[in-house]
């Protein structure tokens, strides 16, 4: 089993920035071979926003943040984190930090098999 931590979460104003973090542990070999980090806005989808590599640290953004957020690695494995600056009211959501191998697309929900328990981001206007 893989146990996810998230942190960093919390209320800005339009503009301003804030950086998530996420720690896994327990058995992370071979089952964090890709880390991301997910959104679920109230009455919504939850939706793939950033996906990490953890071996070449090749990085995916999704459309609606990509040149805003960005997911970095920290110097070991099982750290991963999430710069959001320039946030926006539509990016307020509870963020979720996930673990897996995917093999049919890495910002896809069915693909990982580990979660956190999320971290709340607000953005008001």
């Amino acid at each position: 089993q893989v146990q996810l931590v998230e942190s960093g979460g919390g209320s800005v104003q339009a503009g301003g920035s804030l950086r998530l973090s996420c720690v896994a542990s327990g058995y992370t070999t071979n089952n964090t071979e890709y880390m991301a980090w997910f959104r679920q806005a109230p009455g919504k989808e939850r939706e793939g926003v950033a996906s990490i590599d953890t071996t070449y640290r090749s990085t995916i953004h999704a459309d609606s943040v990509r040149g805003r957020f960005t997911i970095s690695q920290g110097n070991a494995k099982n750290a991963v984190f999430l710069q959001m600056n320039n946030l926006k009211p539509e990016d307020t959501a509870m963020y979720y930090c996930a673990a897996g191998r995917p093999q049919r697309g890495t910002l896809l929900r069915s693909e990982y098999n580990y979660w956190g328990q999320g971290t709340q981001v607000t953005v008001s206007s």
